[in-house]
């Protein structure tokens, strides 16, 4: 299906805990160096060390906003986004704000999705919209992917890592039938073996969000 190395390519190597320090965000830099992943993808204040970390290498520096509950408004959002983009972010995971998508105020999700991917793509970034799956329902997590399809995020991303679950086979499928080829879908949450993260990527997901990347990619004969 892929070989370890391609499997690799679709792996943001994610360390987004509160007590990271510089030497953890060094180490998950010289792992991202050494398994030849994607990206590193951290908390934004860790964006320049990442940045410094891998120069001359092609790991790109990801960074999460709003992270992880998406209520802190699109203001905000906005400013830090900014500043991550700025140390030097290649890509931007930000989190939707879960309680507009359960009121179903479609138009605030919607000019939220606009102004931050146009942001990104003003900085030639990529920008990845988290639904965070386990507070919705279906029937929300396929409108949200219609939102997308209009907006054309480069992404759309099951999960945080934070919520009350993680990724699923059938959400992947679901977001990825409803976009087609016009966004990719990310995974993340959950996804510690080569089964799961298989699983994941034959459901349509073309970039895996994990922490367990050294792990995973060991289990591949």
């Amino acid at each position: 299906m892929y070989t370890k190395s391609e499997i690799a390519k679709k792996f943001d190597h994610t360390f987004l805990k509160a007590f990271g320090t510089k030497d953890t965000i060094d180490t998950l830099c010289q792992e991202a160096k050494d398994l030849h992943t994607y990206s590193v993808c951290v908390n934004a204040c860790w964006v320049s060390t990442c940045k410094e970390d891998l120069k001359d290498t092609d790991v790109k520096v990801c960074s999460v906003i709003g992270f992880p509950l998406g209520q802190c408004g699109l203001e905000t959002k906005m400013f830090e986004c900014n500043y991550a983009l700025e140390q030097g972010a290649d890509e931007i995971d930000y989190v939707i704000d879960v309680g507009q998508a359960k009121m179903h105020n479609w138009a605030y999700l919607q000019e939220e999705m606009n102004q931050l991917t146009q942001l990104c793509h003003e900085h030639e970034a990529k920008i990845k919209v988290i639904f965070e799956n386990c507070y919705l329902e279906k029937e929300e997590i396929k409108k949200l992917s219609e939102i997308a399809k209009e907006v054309k995020p480069d992404f759309i991303k099951t999960s945080t890592g934070f919520g009350t679950g993680g990724a699923t086979v059938e959400d992947v499928r679901l977001m990825k039938e409803t976009v087609g080829d016009l966004v990719e879908v990310k995974a993340a949450g959950g996804i510690r073996d080569w089964n799961t993260c298989k699983a994941m990527l034959e459901a349509g997901a073309t970039r895996i969000g994990i922490s367990a990347s050294k792990a995973v990619l060991d289990e591949i004969q």
